[in-house]
């Protein structure tokens, strides 16, 4: 198991850079840089490649809607360039809010661009020429407009033919696609306890049907780590993450974190949160989330305590441990567990 975290990208990124690069010394093997609406992730990950020497740098992840196919491929290329094959590339479908609120898409065929996206990203790597008709046509006919173009392969070599595609993913359908093409998986709000129970149908069908050539699916997932005899208190820094996306992330109905914790028996609780965040009163949402819903998706307290929940992790089929450490000493407690691992 390797051990990774999440860059803080709503505050000063040339900062957090440097903590990234302080935790690459005590060991953190992989950071993930997020998007949103914020910051772009490529030019965050390219400065990360300057920063830092060995660990693997990950876009978690890169919207399907906002890049074509070829830009997630040129990404990908460029980001393994300048890292020296460091590059691990997350591809999901985000939400309707972002992408129909911020990129002015349609938030359509989310499972269709996905699979179109790993399939061309693959193949543009591998410099095929690409002459592609199906979400996106590569290159563009006569009958949609096209007039000029011809098919194409990339310009430059990259580095690695095979750049590992990661998707973030939640719902049946898609966690079975993820199972089936992806190098690794991207879920979030991850309980290990509960895991099987939400997706282990789903994985199961989807890894029927993988090519073996691709190898076990890996599977990213984590939570908040602290340790310490006093650091089980460190599980209430959970509360305002879970109750923005099971309360906040989308309307009632159309909300796949809500469904999640719906899934995982918290049906009761994930509706009073919804209703309460939706109606503006978060720090109440925030005291609705279940104290068990904290403590399972987080790694807070003793040290003997925080070993069981690595291995409760690395048991759910996690095999990069994915850790936002709070707390003094941050550097510290990433070198603790990855003497764990």
């Amino acid at each position: 198991m390797e051990i990774s975290a999440p860059l803080a990208y709503a505050g000063d990124p040339r900062q957090a850079a440097d903590d990234v690069a302080a935790l690459e010394a005590a060991g953190l093997d992989a950071v993930w840089v997020a998007e949103a609406y914020g910051f772009d992730s490529p030019t965050i990950m390219g400065y990360l490649a300057a920063r830092t020497e060995r660990m693997k740098i990950g876009a978690g992840i890169l919207n399907v809607y906002s890049r074509t196919p070829a830009l997630i491929a040129q990404t990908a290329a460029g980001l393994d360039a300048i890292s020296g094959g460091r590059a691990i590339i997350g591809l999901g479908a985000s939400g309707p809010q972002v992408v129909e609120g911020w990129h002015g898409k349609p938030y359509d065929k989310p499972l269709a661009r996905t699979r179109e996206a790993v399939e061309l990203t693959r193949r543009i790597l591998r410099r095929e020429v690409i002459d592609h008709h199906g979400v996106t046509d590569m290159p563009l006919p006569e009958e949609k407009g096209g007039k000029l173009g011809k098919p194409l392969k990339i310009l430059t070599k990259p580095v690695r033919s095979e750049v590992p595609l990661y998707i973030a993913s939640l719902g049946p359908a898609n966690v079975r696609m993820t199972a089936e093409i992806a190098d690794g998986w991207l879920p979030t709000l991850f309980i290990p306890e509960k895991a099987h129970q939400v997706w282990g149908a789903s994985l199961a069908e989807g890894e029927a049907k993988r090519d073996p050539a691709l190898g076990p699916l890996q599977t990213v997932a984590g939570g908040l780590l602290a340790i310490g005899d006093d650091a089980a208190a460190a599980r209430d820094l959970a509360r305002p993450q879970i109750a923005l996306y099971v309360g906040g992330m989308g309307a009632p109905g159309k909300n796949f974190y809500n469904d999640l914790a719906v899934a995982y028996g918290y049906e009761e609780e994930a509706g009073r949160i919804q209703e309460l965040y939706l109606s503006g009163r978060k720090k109440e949402a925030e005291a609705a989330v279940p104290d068990e819903f904290c403590e399972l998706m987080s790694l807070c307290g003793p040290e003997s305590y925080v070993r069981e929940r690595v291995e409760a992790f690395r048991e759910a089929g996690v095999t990069m441990l994915n850790v936002i450490p709070v707390g003094p000493e941050p550097a510290k407690s990433i070198e603790t567990v990855k003497g764990w691992l």
